[in-house]
């Protein structure tokens, strides 16, 4: 007997058709999930060409009318494109120097989001390092910074110290620890040259190069290339200086170090006098604010001011002055 419906009349074609039906179900369904697909990236484009189409970033710290809720940490880190930011030469001491800040004392304050933003900017930061081998001493700072504090915070989980899974942060630890040893382990290779090299240059030039810096720790790192250069790199004229640029005369009065001789221990007093006292902070780019717009900006992507005389509302803003704006 014929099934109803069934055009072969048989109950084998029957089960065809069912499985025909089937067929043409879970193809409806794939073409629903590839425009669902199609439509989310899409959105997904469109919201990061959004998102760092414009490098500022409004800073309110109350709901007003005109705009409602808070900027965040996290917004901050999207709007103000610090993914791009370490690219640049010029700019990446600066956001090394604000996530080594973060690390230090606003980690219990990063939203889950801002923890996200925070991580994979600093995995980008590592793997440049270590493609290029640019600054590891830096970053090396940074992640000693990073996970003693995670490595203290952790063991006071039951606090609730800490936003977030305590087995995320644990990944997270394990994470930095693997990062820390590979730069442990990274060989800066030797360039090799023809041409003129540092020992080559004239004592005065080479004198000049050394005065050019601001890190101490360079200083003694090139004393180390050859003899000539540790005997330049021991002139107390040269630690003077660096005293001099990074504190003030006042606090050179309360911690005076003389010699043997009777002459400041210009060496000693560095050393001594960045123990009590910050060094002078310095940038080749910093973020701006202006005080009009209230508004956080990097200078060469400028923002919308309604300021009639926009210069002298702008300020440079310090990675210390940046988390300040964002402490509620």
């Amino acid at each position: 007997m014929e099934s109803p419906g069934c055009p072969g009349g048989s109950q084998s074609n029957c089960r065809l058709c069912d499985k025909n039906k089937e067929n043409l179900f879970a193809g409806d369904v794939c073409k629903v999930a590839a425009k669902k697909r199609k439509k989310d990236f899409y959105n997904k484009n469109t919201k990061s060409q959004f998102v760092y189409q414009e490098k500022w970033i409004y800073v309110q710290k109350e709901s007003t009318r005109e705009r409602h809720g808070y900027c965040t940490l996290g917004e901050a880190f999207n709007r103000l494109d610090f993914s791009s930011a370490i690219q640049d030469i010029q700019r990446f001491n600066y956001v090394a120097k604000l996530l080594q800040l973060i690390a230090k004392s606003q980690l219990p304050s990063l939203s889950g989001a801002a923890q996200k933003n925070y991580f994979n900017i600093l995995e980008k930061i590592v793997r440049k390092v270590l493609e290029d081998q640019h600054n590891p001493r830096l970053i090396k700072d940074l992640l000693q910074d990073l996970s003693s504090t995670l490595c203290a915070l952790t063991r006071s989980m039951g606090k609730s110290v800490l936003v977030g899974n305590i087995n995320i942060w644990v990944f997270r630890l394990e994470t930095i620890l693997n990062w820390q040893q590979q730069l442990n382990n990274l060989q800066i290779p030797k360039q090799l040259s023809n041409g003129v090299t540092l020992r080559d240059l004239p004592l005065d030039m080479q004198n000049n190069i050394l005065y050019k810096f601001s890190d101490a720790c360079d200083i003694i790192n090139l004393g180390q290339t050859t003899p000539t250069l540790h005997m330049l790199s021991e002139d107390r004229h040269l630690w003077k200086k660096l005293c001099q640029f990074h504190f003030a005369e006042k606090q050179f009065c309360r911690h005076l170090i003389l010699s043997e001789r009777g002459h400041v221990d210009w060496k000693l007093m560095y050393f001594t006098l960045q123990k009590y006292y910050p060094k002078r902070e310095q940038y080749g780019d910093t973020l701006h604010f202006c005080r009009h717009c209230s508004i956080l900006f990097w200078k060469d992507s400028g923002h919308p001011c309604t300021a009639n005389d926009p210069d002298t509302c702008l300020m440079p803003v310090s990675p210390q002055h940046f988390i300040d704006l964002f402490k509620f």
